[in-house]
């Protein structure tokens, strides 16, 4: 995954989340050479009104979720008819697939791609969208690919619940991909290895970095069994036997505001992994306005929505 470079056309400076509880909105300028969020806003979404889920419906009623984003957006001031989406990592299979030649068209690789996740895709892939971005080099001298694939109708409802508001979704981006751009951004990425834990209320996920390229992403959703410890232990244990991990330097934890039971998690973290903890803080990659108050749990919301944003644009 190249988590910075990779538009070529206006990038947008507003971007929306969209989870199960809530619709959140941030509005990113550049001033003096620094970005900064300079309005943000978050509404509640009653429940059911988003289900997150790789394979069905998501929405049971679009236009609700649509007219949360509207006042979502109402609140930032300025024009944002183009967007940048965020939705939630349960809407897409992400894996890595490593290729030992690399066409030289884009539309070669990406039929390339499809072909290699037909067999392992949760739905027909005539049905889905595919995103593919470089991931590592690989040693022998071909590439990893970062490739997310969701389904067509799935992406659409939440591509129309911000239309309904006036908004076009432009880019379209999973949550932990927008955090580890936070982390990037703000300069955090490890020249070694270093894992991001990102705690949401439908789903755990953790991302391994190698510098600035993903080399592990997994997630675990609500209705899953095991516990964080679980998953944390699977990881460490696939990283060193798989890939060829010769130690964490960095966690970095989002998700969780910092509380007793955060805490908990950045103790049993640094134990079994030996590394720093560190809580993930947008304002590190783009400063605040005096006027917004940085809670714990807005600069937990924050950080999707700055990483996206900073991935897609610098200042001019």
């Amino acid at each position: 995954m190249s988590v910075l470079d990779w538009l070529t056309s206006p990038p947008p400076d507003v971007a929306v989340e969209i989870d199960r509880g809530h619709v959140g909105a941030a509005r990113v300028e550049w001033r003096g050479g620094r970005p900064v969020v300079a309005a943000h806003a978050v509404e509640a979404l009653p429940p059911g009104a988003v289900t997150p889920a790789l394979a069905a419906s998501n929405m049971p009623d679009v236009g609700v979720v649509g007219q949360a984003v509207a006042r979502a957006l109402g609140q930032l001031g300025g024009r944002k008819h183009r967007i940048a989406l965020v939705v939630p990592d349960t809407v897409a299979k992400v894996s890595l697939i490593r290729l030992e030649n690399v066409p030289p068209r884009a539309a070669d690789l990406r039929e390339i791609v499809r072909w290699q996740v037909r067999k392992g895709a949760p739905f027909p892939v005539e049905q889905a969208v595919l995103s593919v971005s470089p991931g590592a080099p690989a040693a022998a001298g071909g590439r990893e690919f970062v490739v997310a694939l969701a389904r067509e109708d799935v992406i659409r409802q939440y591509e129309q619940a911000c239309a309904m508001a006036g908004a076009h979704a432009g880019i379209v981006d999973l949550a932990t991909f927008g955090v580890l751009n936070s982390v990037v951004a703000a300069g955090g990425a490890s020249a070694g290895d270093w894992l991001l834990v990102h705690v949401a209320d439908t789903r755990i996920t953790l991302a391994v970095m190698r510098g600035e390229h993903l080399i592990f992403f997994r997630h675990r959703s609500e209705e899953s069994e095991g516990t964080l410890a679980d998953l944390v232990h699977q990881t460490a244990m696939y990283y060193e036997d798989r890939l060829n991990g010769t130690g964490i330097a960095r966690v970095w934890l989002a998700g969780m505001a910092p509380t007793g039971e955060a805490d908990h998690v950045r103790r049993d973290l640094e134990e079994r992994l030996r590394a720093r903890v560190e809580q993930v803080d947008p304002r590190a990659a783009a400063d605040l306005v005096d006027r917004i108050s940085a809670t714990p749990e807005l600069v937990d919301a924050l950080a999707p929505l700055v990483g996206v944003l900073r991935r897609s644009g610098r200042a001019a």
